[in-house]
């Protein structure tokens, strides 16, 4: 216990939160106890509240935490030297790596989220997320100025709802590969990372100067 005393507060919560991430995932955010995250992590209860209030707080901690790695793949992305097409399939394969990496925060990091601070009860981790999320759109605003400048995008494009529309175009696809690989091996006779980059490749069609 006294090992654990000089530790920081955050490598107590870090702990905390990736071994309820373990329980999330096994048994879902629902079903999941206080109890049981503090046995998982090897805390007792009491313990465990001193580092979070309650389990609302610990699914915000781990959304915000995977919502930071999505945007440390698409800054390496967008930091290369590489050409307009070469980045935006380098987004795109950003996007699958987080899939892969937090499959189980994929859907909720791209659900609902909370834009009304001032009248609403919120977790500090909401306006993290929403700040995180805000970075993300500025890198990505800078890179379709980017390619409307070089002549690679059209030149009448609505950057910020092309933004949100490649989004969620994106998800979904991603989503969708993850979930019927067999159907489309079959039925389209492709892979998944075949399938995702003709999808990708469709996307990036519908928004190019011809």
């Amino acid at each position: 216990m006294a090992r654990r005393i000089k530790e920081e507060p955050g490598v107590h919560r870090s702990r905390i939160a990736m071994a309820a991430g373990k329980l999330f995932e096994a048994k879902g955010i629902k079903t999941t106890t206080m109890d049981e995250i503090a046995k998982e992590a090897g805390y007792s209860k009491a313990t465990l509240y001193v580092y979070f209030q309650n389990k609302e707080e610990i699914v915000g901690y781990l959304v915000l935490h995977s919502m930071i790695r999505l945007k440390e793949y698409l800054t390496s992305a967008l930091e290369s030297r590489k050409n307009i097409n070469e980045k935006y399939l380098d987004i795109c394969q950003a996007m699958v790596a987080y899939e892969e990496e937090y499959p189980f925060y994929f859907s909720m990091a791209l659900d609902h989220i909370n834009v009304d601070f001032e009248h609403s009860d919120c977790e500090e981790s909401e306006k993290e997320t929403f700040r995180v999320g805000e970075e993300i759109n500025s890198l990505m605003t800078s890179f379709f100025l980017t390619g409307i400048e070089e002549g690679v995008f059209k030149s009448r494009l609505d950057v910020k709802a092309v933004i949100f529309t490649i989004w969620g175009m994106l998800s979904g696809l991603i989503h969708l590969a993850a979930n019927k690989q067999e159907y489309i091996s079959r039925e389209l006779c492709l892979s998944k990372n075949e399938f995702l980059r003709k999808g990708f490749m469709l996307l990036y069609d519908a928004i190019k100067e011809k």
